[in-house]
């Protein structure tokens, strides 16, 4: 196995004419690359004015590990201290699960997405079957 050819993260950073930044990521995002990301990031959030969106398109990404999600929580913090949405777009399944499984996910929902749990939590709570009756004494 060629241990370098995992060792990347390709970052293709773009601001269109609408002032939304989208940062394409291709390859692992890792303890080796996460600052790559954070920095990219970071370059966009600290501009002056600051985009009306940050869109990280994520269909490339191949790994998340720890650090990686350390990193996306990192630029999620900055996006909100500067009031800049954030988006991770075309989350692949890997990055999905990871965001699952360590509660994070809700962090990155579109609004489409925390409406449908919303909406989903709210019918089965109206679905769910009344608690029995205290036992009288």
């Amino acid at each position: 196995m060629n241990a370098d050819r995992y060792d990347y993260l390709d970052l293709v950073t773009t601001v269109d004419g609408s002032g939304v930044a989208r940062i394409r990521l291709g390859g692992e995002l890792d303890w080796e690359t996460a600052d790559d990301l954070t920095a990219a990031a970071r370059s966009c959030l600290t501009a002056d004015p600051p985009p009306r969106r940050l869109r990280l398109d994520c269909a490339g990404l191949t790994l998340c590990d720890s650090l990686g999600l350390a990193a996306l929580l990192m630029i999620h913090r900055k996006a909100g201290e500067t009031g800049t949405p954030l988006h991770l777009d075309n989350r692949p399944p890997l990055l999905d699960r990871l965001l699952e499984l360590t509660g994070t996910a809700y962090l990155f929902a579109t609004a489409e997405e925390a409406g449908g749990r919303m909406a989903a939590a709210e019918q089965a709570a109206a679905t769910r079957p009344a608690p029995p009756p205290p036992p009288s004494s």
